[in-house]
């Protein structure tokens, strides 16, 4: 699926939020490309731009023309999550993950073989089985697309969230959590099914917000960002410990909502 660089709005989209990151108004665009701000406004709002204005007002806002044109195809809709043959797949061939997880986190196939054992013969068998598995669209020069959107997530109780819950979440849990930049949260509360519910799309916000940073980073040079993690769990539960030494009258019952939200994930 090519990029929906068909879809003016989408392009504009992105455009209109690297000017605003700019700094750069539509008086100020105006005064650079010799246009009066109405013809700009009316421009944008149209929806339609030729490819050589487009890089007339990315020149003169200082704003790389490849970068908008990438966000716009990254933004373009995806899949939220993969088949379940597709992460039966997956979880087959260790290195195979390894190297969907480093894609997802969009490094290079050069950044792969410097980091990792694993050779660059062997890492561009692992693109083209992603490119068969539909996770990537593998280009020229040994590049790639994704083919899942910014929400992407695994499928909850699936192989590789199975993977995670034997494998990764007691690693993960084993740091100290007191890097820069790390935090360690344990919070009980007693709230409503309603207010739960208000919790669970706050943290889907949070997500959304990591999914934009991670975006934005990309620009950076490899050697100013680092890998992050983030791992949230929101459920009704209680240590199993605690639980055994409750009064027979006051076992917790979980409601059918909450019992919802709960396995979401």
């Amino acid at each position: 699926m090519e990029a929906q660089l068909s879809s003016p709005e989408l392009l504009l989209n992105v455009l209109r939020t690297e000017l605003r990151a700019a700094g750069v108004t539509y008086k100020i665009l105006a005064e650079r490309i010799g246009m009066s701000e109405s013809s700009v406004k009316r421009m944008f709002g149209q929806k339609d731009m030729s490819l050589s204005r487009l890089a007339q007002i990315c020149k003169a806002s200082g704003i790389a023309m490849e970068d908008v044109l990438r966000q716009a195809a990254d933004v373009a809709p995806h899949s939220d999550n993969l088949t379940l043959a597709q992460e039966k797949s997956l979880i087959a061939e260790p290195k195979l993950l390894l190297v969907a997880i480093c894609c997802l986190g969009h490094w290079t196939l050069e950044q792969i073989v410097d980091t990792y054992e694993i050779s660059p013969a062997e890492t561009i068998l692992h693109l083209v089985a992603l490119d068969k598995l539909e996770l990537i669209e593998l280009r020229p020069n040994n590049r790639y697309r994704l083919n899942v959107s910014p929400a992407f997530h695994w499928l909850p109780d699936g192989p590789v969230q199975q993977f995670f819950r034997d494998y990764v979440v007691s690693d993960y849990f084993n740091g100290r959590f007191d890097h820069v930049g790390e935090t360690l949260l344990c919070v009980p509360a007693r709230v409503s099914s309603r207010s739960a519910q208000e919790i669970v799309q706050k943290i889907q916000q949070l997500v959304a917000e990591l999914a934009r940073l991670h975006q934005e980073d990309r620009k950076l040079r490899p050697e100013e960002i680092d890998g992050f993690t983030l791992l949230v769990g929101f459920r009704s539960w209680e240590f199993s410990a605690f639980t055994a030494l409750r009064r027979p009258e006051s076992k917790p019952v979980m409601s059918s909502i909450t019992h919802q939200i709960a396995t979401k994930k």
